[in-house]
């Protein structure tokens, strides 16, 4: 087995991080909060990081800004910029990137469809083995689509539904361990056999 560096950008939760840890390889996560939990964890900007030669980036950009779900606040977003913010951080990691052979951009249903490209794929927790329904898109580059591990019933709407809380948002966020799982099985599997 050849051990990959890879790096998991705008993560705090090291579900993604620790997925590919589990299987030997060298995983750190980057962001501007602290990890949840303990591992290889970079916190401060993406971009001082970025350029190191790794294997495999998975980027979380975050979303706020970007998601459908917040599309009544679009106007006061372009208003004041925020979006136009979010939008430029994006496809900063699109173009610092490059270097990198295996990329993938993880975000829900907005507005990067239209901006930057169709996604390659968009996934739902409940075909990785959770009872959710919260659509996820993929773009990737050098990478293929993941392959559905465990389709379940149960498709709940639940992540919608949260109430107000000082984490919601963090909550709202995290990637399911199901699709952590998939993306370092499927992805450093194909990354091997290439």
């Amino acid at each position: 087995m050849k051990r990959l560096s890879v790096l998991v950008a705008c993560e705090y939760s090291g579900t993604v991080r620790d997925a590919f840890n589990r299987l030997g390889h060298d995983a750190m996560s980057c962001d501007l909060l602290p990890t949840e939990k303990p591992g290889a964890h970079y916190q401060g900007d993406l971009f001082d990081v970025i350029d190191y030669p790794w294997n495999i980036i998975i980027f979380h950009p975050p979303c706020t800004h970007l998601s459908v779900s917040g599309a009544r606040h679009f106007e006061a977003k372009r208003m004041d910029g925020r979006q136009q913010s979010a939008v430029s951080f994006f496809m900063r990691t699109v173009r610092r990137s490059t270097h990198v052979k295996a990329r993938a951009w993880e975000n829900p249903i907005g507005i990067m469809s239209r901006l930057w490209r169709i996604p390659d794929q968009i996934l739902q927790p409940w075909q990785f083995g959770h009872g959710e329904t919260k659509a996820t898109c993929l773009w990737l580059e050098g990478l293929p689509k993941l392959a559905p591990t465990n389709i379940v019933e149960g498709r709940e709407n639940r992540i919608h539904r949260m109430p107000p809380s000082p984490d919601r948002g963090k909550k709202r966020s995290e990637t399911y361990l199901g699709m952590a799982n998939a993306m370092a099985d499927q992805w450093c599997q194909y990354l091997e056999e290439t």
